[in-house]
């Protein structure tokens, strides 16, 4: 395989890893969310700092305690790889709905500086940095929506978010 071809496998292994951390804390799927870093991992979020196992542990634990449902989007990820070595930086959008009344939402904009390498053929984060450029904290008022959602399935935190099941469900259909 020529070296362009093995870069692009290389970033979208790196991008999924990515996703799986925003999923993993959006679900508060502590699993999840250790299975993106080394063993060895750093974490600075900026108010924690230590390793990537225990931040998984901590935030976790963390945004079940304070919220009702959060959500984590990247956007504009920019990576370089460099053989078994890359860096990156994602633009992310975070909404943490806090749990009382009256429903408060905090609105956030940061980055995610990763620093990652590949070992035995797998992609993880070694060291990651959280640069906050901006936030808000938003009131939500309890208004009507614009269409019925009676019908809709609820997110949830793990094990009862809908995906695992659909995920379950996938693993089982025969080839």
């Amino acid at each position: 395989m020529n070296n362009d071809m093995q870069v692009l496998l290389d970033k979208q292994a790196i991008y999924e890893v990515l996703i799986r951390y925003c999923r993993g804390v959006d679900r508060c799927d502590e699993e999840l969310i250790r299975s993106v870093y080394h063993d060895d991992a750093y974490d600075d979020h900026g108010y924690w700092r230590g390793s990537g196992s225990d931040f998984a542990r901590f935030v976790s634990a963390r945004l079940t305690a304070a919220n009702l449902a959060t959500t984590h989007s990247i956007t504009n990820v920019l990576i370089e790889v460099h053989g078994d070595t890359a860096q990156s930086e994602s633009q992310v959008m975070a909404t943490l709905v806090r749990k009382g009344s009256p429903q408060l939402a905090d609105v956030m904009g940061a980055r995610y500086l990763d620093r990652l390498s590949r070992r035995n053929g797998e992609w993880k984060i070694d060291e990651r940095t959280v640069v906050l450029d901006w936030h808000k904290v938003e009131a939500w008022a309890d208004a009507q929506a614009p269409i019925p959602l009676d019908g809709f399935m609820r997110g949830s935190r793990f094990p009862a978010d809908p995906v695992y099941r659909h995920r379950q469900m996938a693993t089982e259909q025969p080839s």
